[in-house]
């Protein structure tokens, strides 16, 4: 591009846009960017402002940007310090952390092959659009960078970043006080609908304000507006602490709540609480109230802010210098407010009369009533505090998240989480209940494919072998179980019984013979097989079943799954252990002395062949399916609440399931071998016996 050309519409520009009271911008660069040769500056200044800048100035700011450092380090032009609060395709914007400007100062920076534009500005919301807009202009005018959609879409990112470095407020907004919760992505989803199922529940009237990032989808906002919620775009605020959980980069998002200044008062709630009882009376509280653990720390689930922008940008500036013990938000508040633990303790029942004869505090804890600790629950079994007085749950176990399905089969308190949940209504089509209907057919086919794969084993096991199946259904299930029970007794193992009289000389005459033929490790290398392919099956399970399923449904489905992958690996090595019997077999079958009874032989093992293997290894896998039903089911049945009450009688069906699981996997394993080996010159014939 012609630089003169450039220059000329460069100062054109800048008289519009750059200047003294009421332009849209105070200062702009325009940075002739050479990434393989030194770079050319063109500035334009408002005189008022004094603010110099020239190549070796900004070489800094230069290096900041080629080493892609948005996330970790602050920059530097003239004498303000920024850091980083939006971060878009190719453009960013940030905020003046040492501005002694009461309403702030911001910059976007935008960066193409060639250029990188500069616009520096006072304010937030209103000043944020209109620099966009001045950024715009000159980059239709001067550097060719994107498409009228393109440069439609950077607006409406630097609304929703004006949003969230300056004040945070809401077009629809009804009341001066609001609840207010955050939204990094739909996973938590589930949670905040909950959360707002809540609070209406116990009859508040007030706003309920959900602060959504770029992360979450068009669907949940949507869902979430039509329940009620009001939807505010921001973006996320970068985490400035290197040593933090991965999961931490964007909580410190969660300090803009102080800068919602649309609002007198606001009361912050995470998306994994849910309210009992009513809790207006905290918008009594006083500028900052949240509640004291037990680690004498402030926890930042629940908290009552009154917003300022003042103290909105004194903590932006602090961010930096400021300590944090969790490397997040929590941290950075506790070493913020850290007087809290000398506050007072909200009361919200007193009269004005004693209000008005105390000094106003700048601080005041909560109660655990307002934030009740399920992992303090874990430890007691019980609340802490008076059950029916109770006003909030945090649900503050980790991973044991109150809409994963397993949690309800842990927890007690989940049940309160979860009776809300089926309270939910069809605001979108299909999400009833707080259901997913992505996961509607998802579910659906989880249930119906392994039973259709057990239908079609049966129905081809049926047409290659009907006389054996008549034969079944005339034996009682009576008789077969008795037949069972005394040849467990008699001390026979069912494997060896269907063994023919001349195969059992010969097998006697190989073991003790020079060389067994039946190895003697098999049974302990068959039992880790079938402990490792129940881990995986578990594993497998865990990662198809969907997460926030209704709890029947996810135990019913991994139940399912569970038993379908165990059989199919499991079944498959017992496959391969009968194919090797068979093979020893047919070598011994070359050594018998006796080819004449072979026909005789091979009929009576073609007649056994479809009875004893078929009867035992069904025995032996609804023995071990029955056991898994019921190991995890033994809390509920004893009526056993306590975690670790539970998780202990889980470990002894365990321990029952798992001596089941060694005895049958042994001898469903000798059993193949000893099978295989006695049909060593048959012909394979397929039976009800699916892993055989």
């Amino acid at each position: 591009m012609d630089w003169a050309f450039v220059h000329k519409t460069w100062d054109k520009w800048a008289s519009t846009n750059v200047g003294y009271s009421g332009h849209p911008l105070k200062a702009a660069l325009l940075i002739n960017h050479d990434p393989t040769g030194p770079s050319r500056l063109l500035s334009t200044i408002a005189a008022q402002e004094g603010i110099k800048a020239n190549p070796i100035e900004l070489s800094n700011f230069m290096d900041f940007i080629k080493q892609n450092k948005l996330q970790t380090e602050l920059f530097v032009i003239g004498s303000n310090q920024y850091l980083v609060t939006s971060i878009h395709e190719n453009w960013f914007s940030a905020r003046c952390i040492n501005t002694s400007k009461p309403a702030g100062e911001g910059v976007i920076v935008i960066q193409t092959a060639a250029y990188i534009l500069v616009a520096l500005y006072e304010g937030s919301i209103g000043p944020a659009s209109r620099a966009m807009a001045a950024a715009d202009q000159v980059g239709g005018s001067v550097i060719p960078w994107k498409s009228p959609q393109q440069i439609r879409s950077r607006k409406h990112a630097a609304r929703e970043d004006s949003q969230s470095s300056g004040c945070v407020g809401s077009k629809t907004k009804r009341t001066d006080e609001a609840y207010v919760t955050l939204l990094y992505g739909d996973e938590f989803l589930l949670g905040v609908r909950v959360l707002g199922k809540s609070i209406r529940n116990t009859g508040s009237s007030k706003d309920m304000v959900v602060l959504v990032s770029d992360g979450v989808s068009d669907y949940a906002k949507n869902l979430l507006r039509a329940d009620g919620w009001i939807v505010e775009l921001i973006s996320l605020l970068a985490n400035p602490n290197r040593v933090r959980p991965k999961r931490f980069w964007g909580v410190y998002t969660k300090l803009k709540i102080f800068n919602m200044t649309d609002y007198k008062k606001v009361v912050y709630l995470d998306a994994d609480t849910i309210v009992v009882k009513n809790i207006d009376d905290l918008f009594k509280c006083v500028k900052f109230c949240a509640n004291l653990k037990h680690s004498e720390r402030l926890n930042s689930g629940v908290m009552v802010v009154e917003p300022s922008e003042t103290v909105f940008n004194d903590m932006i500036s602090k961010i930096k210098t400021t300590a944090s013990y969790t490397g997040g938000d929590q941290g950075f508040l506790n070493s913020y407010f850290s007087e809290f633990p000398n506050a007072h303790v909200f009361e919200p029942n007193l009269s004005p009369e004693v209000l008005k004869s105390r000094p106003v505090p700048e601080m005041e804890r909560l109660s655990t009533l307002y934030n009740a600790d399920v992992g303090l629950y874990m430890l007691a079994n019980k609340w802490m505090v008076d059950e029916n007085e109770l006003r909030v749950i945090h649900y503050t176990l980790g991973p044991l998240k109150p809409w994963d399905w397993w949690t309800s089969w842990l927890l007690k308190p989940v049940d309160v989480w979860q009776d809300v949940r089926e309270q939910l209504e069809e605001s979108l089509p299909g999400t009833g209940e707080g259901q997913n209907p992505k996961d509607s057919f998802l579910v659906k086919f989880l249930f119906l494919l392994p039973l259709c794969a057990l239908l079609f084993l049966c129905y081809r096991s049926f047409m290659k072998n009907p006389g054996h199946f008549s034969s079944v259904c005339r034996s009682s299930i009576f008789d077969q179980v008795r037949h069972l029970y005394y040849k467990i007794r008699s001390n026979g193992p069912l494997s060896y019984t269907s063994i023919s009289t001349s195969t059992t000389n010969s097998i006697h005459q190989l073991f003790n013979g020079p060389q067994n033929k039946v190895p003697a490790y098999l049974g302990g290398v068959s039992v880790c097989v079938c402990f490792m392919v129940a881990v995986v099956s578990l594993g497998l399970s865990l990662l198809i079943v969907p997460r926030q399923v209704m709890p029947w449904t996810g135990l019913l489905l991994m139940y399912e799954w569970t038993y379908t992958i165990f059989f199919i690996l499991f079944g498959g090595y017992l496959r391969l252990i009968y194919q090797w019997g068979k093979m020893v077999g047919s070598r011994v079958a070359s050594s018998l002395s006796d080819p004449g009874s072979s026909d005789h032989d091979s009929e009576k093992r073609h007649q056994r062949s479809l009875s004893s293997c078929d009867v035992a290894t069904w025995y032996y896998g609804l023995g071990m399916a029955l056991l898994a039903i019921a190991a995890p089911s033994l809390p509920c049945l004893f009526g056993i609440t306590a975690l670790f009450a539970r998780l202990g009688l889980m470990v002894v069906g365990g321990i029952i399931l798992a001596s089941f699981m060694t005895y049958a996997s042994e001898h469903l394993a000798n059993q193949s071998f000893l099978k295989g080996f006695d049909e060593r010159d048959i012909a394979r014939n397929s039976n009800l016996c699916f892993p055989c």
